[in-house]
């Protein structure tokens, strides 16, 4: 587990493959076919078949037996055809214990080309051994000792001779040896010089910051979930769209996706709205796992995008990111904290989110201000202090304005731009 997401995690794998490194290397996914149930599995489907993505081979293992009983379609292998030739895949139905018909369809699935490829391997569920055999309620439970005599010995003789040594793979990937060659602008790069007052909503900020970035971090790729003209991604896009994948309206299938690229060395910039990380947040959990270095950005964040509507309001996002081991969350106020804290994103090896809102607001901050992890600033201040009013975000502007009223009515509070939560 988390089960469905190791397809999509297959996908960005692929991706970088074809796309990215272009490297001849194939990525082969084992699939259990209760998970075939699981929503992002065709997610992660209609993806590979859009990029097609015929680096890509999944295997799903049909032994008709889940956790609790048979699976959905128990052994009815073309059930599975059906759906996967429907969705543009290449499929090759086999019996899963012959070894000759799994390396014929193997042979078979280097031949596809513009296709992901999928072997359907219809197995019974512990072959071989008659008190396991296509039984139920064996799921995640251990033979006792006497058993597993009792299984071996039906499985025949053993070569007690044979011995064989594996090789643990290196898990660490030094990113600084990753040679990427740059692609070339599409677009003039402008320069973003914001002045004090200028009004500027932070989401205007993102892509424009990534697409200066790119030349320092040559690994960053970027990904939507098809709000790019809302996130502002499209303006990275704009300039380099060899490294922007498109995901559509499927944020588990992206967010796992990113994962995948992750682990091939790369460092996605993930962005939807703020309130559609929600949906993905098993997703995000399961990537602190595999020591991910993803940046998520999430847009149209808090109660301020009053003409958007409350499904669309990300009020949640906060406490789903800082739950997440050694998360980091910016909630840059301005233009200029929005810049910068992007960059201390890229800078900062893990998961990182950053809040960007809808609503313009005045730059607040010098274009030299400098922000650090864990900070925050002090906007306002004085000996006669009667309280402290923490912001965040557009709230930093409310709170600047409250400050002025009460100022009138003689009373001091101090103001703090609390930038990473």
């Amino acid at each position: 587990g988390s089960l469905g997401q190791g397809l999509s995690a297959g996908v960005g794998i692929a991706l970088n493959g074809k796309y990215l490194d272009k490297l001849s290397y194939r990525t082969f996914v084992l699939l259990g076919d209760s998970e075939m149930a699981e929503g992002q599995i065709w997610e992660a489907v209609q993806i590979a078949a859009y990029y097609k993505l015929d680096n890509l081979v999944a295997i799903i293992d049909v032994n008709r037996l889940g956790q609790r009983g048979e699976t959905m379609y128990g052994h009815d292998v073309e059930s599975y055809k059906i759906k996967l030739n429907a969705f543009g895949w290449e499929t090759y139905v086999i019996e899963g214990h012959d070894f000759a018909k799994i390396s014929a369809a193997f042979k078979k699935s280097r031949e596809v080309v513009n296709k992901p490829i999928a072997i359907i391997a219809k197995t019974i569920k512990g072959k071989g051994v008659s008190f396991l055999e296509d039984k139920n309620g064996w799921h995640g439970k251990a033979l006792s000792q006497e058993e597993f005599v009792q299984a071996v010995q039906t499985l025949g003789e053993v070569d007690q001779d044979l011995h064989l040594s594996l090789t643990k793979p290196d898990l660490h990937i030094d990113r600084t040896s990753i040679s990427l060659t740059l692609p070339e602008p599409q677009e003039t790069l402008q320069e973003s010089n914001y002045d004090l007052g200028e009004l500027v909503a932070t989401r205007e900020v993102y892509g424009k910051t990534l697409a200066k970035l790119l030349t320092k971090y040559p690994n960053i790729v970027v990904l939507d979930a098809e709000v790019s003209n809302s996130t502002y991604s499209e303006d990275f896009k704009k300039v380099y769209p060899s490294r922007f994948f498109e995901m559509f309206i499927a944020e588990q299938n992206m967010v796992s996706v990113a994962l995948g690229l992750s682990s091939r060395g790369k460092m996605p910039f993930v962005s939807t709205f703020a309130a559609f990380f929600s949906r993905a947040f098993d997703q995000i959990r399961m990537s602190q796992y595999s020591s991910a270095d993803i940046k998520f950005v999430g847009s149209h964040c808090g109660v301020s995008i009053g003409q958007d509507g409350p499904s669309q309001m990300g009020l949640e996002d906060i406490a789903l990111f800082r739950s997440i081991t050694d998360s980091v969350v910016f909630s840059p106020s301005d233009a200029v904290s929005c810049q910068k804290l992007i960059e201390l994103a890229a800078e900062k090896k893990g998961v990182v989110y950053i809040r960007t809102a809808r609503k313009k607001t005045p730059v607040i901050y010098e274009s030299d201000e400098s922000f650090t992890v864990g900070g925050s600033k002090i906007l306002r201040s004085s000996e006669k202090d009667a309280a402290t009013v923490i912001a965040t975000g557009v709230t930093v502007h409310e709170a600047l304005d409250a400050y002025e009223q009460l100022l009138n009515e003689g009373i001091f509070v101090r103001i703090v731009d609390l930038y990473c939560i």
